[in-house]
């Protein structure tokens, strides 16, 4: 077997077909936004707690020069050249990014997430190629984006960009050096594209988000690079063209971002993703255990057998507590033993479903199957979260806080289901009783506890804690996303509850940590 980098989360070899579903629309639904208008700057966001930084100065960021000083007017001439000589094109890309760069970074990575998502064919002998982050360009290219890859991908993006903008906000405040449509009044032809504050621009944070975004999205996609350098281009112009920045602001962020992604780059090179896939021996060992225990092993249903999905990915580090947690206090008792009567009765109530859908559950169940070729579960949540922070008036530090906590909680999630999964083994309805037929396809892993239901109880959790008006609603979107795993016949009714309480647990972390980050 291939050598796999930790930090490239090779999806690998137990890939799976999961239910087909068609890919959420993400372009076209947010492009006529208005321009970000926080309803307050944060100033102080520059004291808020971080997550793998060890202070906001780790990273020195020189003091700017004079705004009287002949370098720097002659950075504002640059800008006024821009807008002099702004295309209709460069102005709708100042009106695209005005809404916000978290929001913006985050459509970018739900799509390359669902263009990534599609698990490799089978080789002529049967067995499954695996994707290499050393050579990505071969087939299958890297990487297999499915939804532990996913949530990894959001969580280490989402959580590096909170970090970087607490330690822009803390510069800024230090520095305090004007915005160049505050410093000079001539500059202001497509400054009337954006929210004008006194948010201080050294360094900018759009600046900030392109440096520590890319570096890490590379790791994860390493075939888009292309495409990841075009948006930072594009996003440096429409910054400076809108008058937000200067060249200095922009090229002092875009140095702290990409020193502050090497920390995250790190984290990822140590936290064991290295060791999900685990080798032949270790997953015989897994069924071994399971029947020594007197239960049915779970099987891959697929012809010819793909090996398991990632069953060590329980293993990783998680951002909100550590691993003996996961095993300790988070890892749910038990399901229903494969002989027992209530296994039987969950497993008959599966097959009813599955014989007898109603349109409404067809609906349901294709609203949240979030397979092959779409950003995932994790990717739909943000999805969620995105639409409704989008109204809030959050400032970039603030939507970049809301969705590392979102994040955080999505891949500890699925870190606490894998664990779960794997230590069980537990069957899946349609190996109980090949008579089920699904209304999707069937996941290539363990049944017990459902990652759908888990995923959706730490966002509901964490998205009802940061938007408490909506909490109501993101608990009926949980259980709507955990009912419909049943009613597709791809999950027990145990693996459903007790994942959507194992989810709502998660995410209680996720809140703790909100409570006393210094943002509330």
């Amino acid at each position: 077997m291939k050598k796999i980098s930790a930090f490239s989360l090779i999806a690998l070899t137990g890939l799976m077909i999961i239910q087909s579903s068609c890919s959420k629309n993400i372009e076209g639904r947010t492009d006529n936004l208005p321009a970000l208008s926080p309803a307050n700057i944060d100033l102080e966001a520059g004291k808020w707690k971080l997550v793998t930084l060890s202070r906001p100065d780790s990273f020195a960021v020189a003091a700017p020069a004079a705004i009287t000083l002949p370098g720097y007017i002659g950075e504002l001439n640059e800008v006024k050249g821009l807008q002099f000589n702004m295309t209709a094109s460069q102005k709708d890309k100042i009106k695209y990014w005005s809404a916000g760069a978290v929001l913006r970074w985050n459509e970018i990575i739900r799509e390359l997430v669902a263009k990534h998502n599609l698990p490799p064919y089978q080789n002529e002998d049967g067995t499954y190629p695996i994707p290499s982050s050393a050579n990505p360009f071969n087939y299958p290219q890297f990487p297999f984006s499915n939804p532990p890859f996913a949530a990894r991908a959001y969580a280490y993006i989402s959580a590096a960009q909170y970090d970087a903008l607490v330690a822009c906000w803390y510069y800024k405040k230090l520095y305090n050096r004007a915005a160049p449509y505050k410093v000079d009044s001539t500059i202001n032809a497509n400054a009337t594209m954006i929210a004008k504050t006194d948010l201080p621009s050294y360094p900018s944070e759009q600046a900030v988000l392109a440096g520590v975004t890319a570096e890490l999205m590379k790791a994860f996609f390493p075939t888009e690079i292309a495409l990841i350098n075009q948006k930072v281009d594009e996003l440096q112009t429409a910054t400076m063209g809108s008058g937000a920045c200067t060249r200095s602001d922009w090229t002092a962020g875009e140095t702290l971002g990409r020193q502050i992604a090497s920390v995250f780059s790190g984290r990822g090179r140590g936290d064991n993703t290295s060791k999900a896939v685990g080798s032949q021996p270790q997953w015989d060992s897994l069924a071994t255990a399971c029947t020594a225990r007197g239960e049915t092993p779970w099987i891959s249903l697929e012809t010819p057998h793909r090996n398991p999905m990632l069953p060590f990915f329980g293993n990783v580090k998680p951002f909100l507590f550590d691993s003996l947690t996961v095993v300790n206090v988070l890892r749910p008792g038990p399901p229903p033993a494969t002989n027992s009567e209530q296994m039987k009765q969950e497993t008959e109530e599966v097959a009813g479903y599955a014989k007898n859908p109603s349109r409404a559950d067809i609906d349901l169940v294709h609203f949240w199957a979030d397979g092959v070729g779409t950003y995932t579960p994790p990717g739909h949540w943000n999805a969620i979260a995105a639409e409704d922070f989008i109204g809030q008036h959050y400032s970039e530090v603030r939507w970049a806080r809301n969705m590392a906590l979102l994040n955080m909680s999505l891949m500890d999630a699925a870190i606490v289901c894998w664990n779960t999964k794997y230590f069980y083994f537990n069957p899946r309805p349609t190996q109980m009783d090949p008579s089920i037929k699904t209304v999707t396809g069937i996941p290539n892993f363990p049944a017990y506890i459902s990652g759908h239901s888990t995923f959706s109880g730490a966002a509901a959790e964490i998205l009802g804690h940061i938007i408490p008006s909506r909490a109501a609603d993101y608990n009926q979107m949980a259980s709507d996303a955990s009912r419909s795993r049943m009613v597709s016949g791809i999950h027990y009714r145990s693996d459903c509850e007790v994942g959507l309480e194992t989810g709502k647990k998660v995410g209680d972390y996720a809140i703790q940590r909100a409570m006393t980050d210094g943002a509330e």
